[in-house]
């Protein structure tokens, strides 16, 4: 089976080191650890995980030959990566399944990319 992202975007907010309310938070997370344990159920989970702010983000390039490090996200946007899941499954269709009940559980946008197997990296 091939393994497919689950990107999951989150908006930028203003003051991003503040997290929602655990009232905010707390069905979302009910949701996602039912989704997970579905996954896992189904044989589809491979991993999952969250992400630290963008703030925390140092970026890595080669600038004229040399390692150039930066703090801060590769890109500033509305939204950025939050977290992640991956699955395996059998095709696309059977992924975005997974992906839209991602979507639903976390209410925030998914990203569903399938991945390369490893032999033509």
């Amino acid at each position: 089976m091939k393994q497919y992202l689950l990107s999951i975007y989150q908006p930028v907010t203003a003051t991003e080191d503040e997290l929602p309310s655990e009232e905010f938070l707390a069905p979302i997370i009910e949701n996602l650890d039912a989704l997970n344990k579905e996954m896992r159920e189904a044989g589809a989970w491979v991993f999952a995980a969250g992400l630290h702010p963008t703030a925390t983000a140092t970026v890595v390039r080669y600038e004229d030959g040399a390692p150039l490090v930066t703090d801060g996200p590769y890109v500033e946007g509305k939204e950025h990566l939050g977290g992640f899941t991956v699955v395996r499954a059998p095709d696309l269709d059977a992924a975005l399944e997974w992906g839209r009940k991602l979507a639903r559980a976390t209410t925030l946008p998914v990203e569903v990319r399938p991945m390369e197997d490893g032999e033509s990296c």
